[in-house]
């Protein structure tokens, strides 16, 4: 069984792919700009950014009826990786104990010049 899970709080996909997939074992989430579902619109600097980024998954999450504390991998893109740092402080305000797995990549350039993208992976 495969369901597309859409949000309207958080961007809609900007190519031919779904905000997220859910399977009977996981919610699969596409990579997550940090670009405001509702008015379109960016914000600057890399904390304002993760953070964005952040409560698009948390708008996916919830419309397939998971929280944060069921993602269990997470992949964070970022333009600069001078920018980790501030990143991991944000992304620490979302994710507890126990924390899921990561991987965390400087990319050449992401779309609309965003600093960061985050995808994630949730299960039950």
């Amino acid at each position: 069984m495969k369901k597309i899970i859409a949000s309207p709080l958080a961007p809609k996909a900007a190519g031919p792919y779904s905000q997220a997939v859910e399977t009977e074992s996981a919610l699969y989430i596409s990579g997550q700009l940090p670009v405001d579902g509702t008015t379109g619109t960016m914000p600057e600097g890399i904390e304002a950014q993760t953070r964005q980024s952040l409560k698009n998954i948390g708008h996916i999450l919830h419309e397939a009826g998971h929280d944060y504390s069921d993602v269990v991998k997470t992949t964070v893109l970022l333009a600069d990786i001078a920018d980790f740092g501030v990143m991991n402080a944000v992304y620490a305000e979302y994710f507890k104990e126990p924390f899921p797995a990561r991987v965390c990549y400087q990319v050449a350039a992401l779309p609309m010049g965003a600093r960061v993208e985050i995808d994630a992976v949730a299960a039950k």
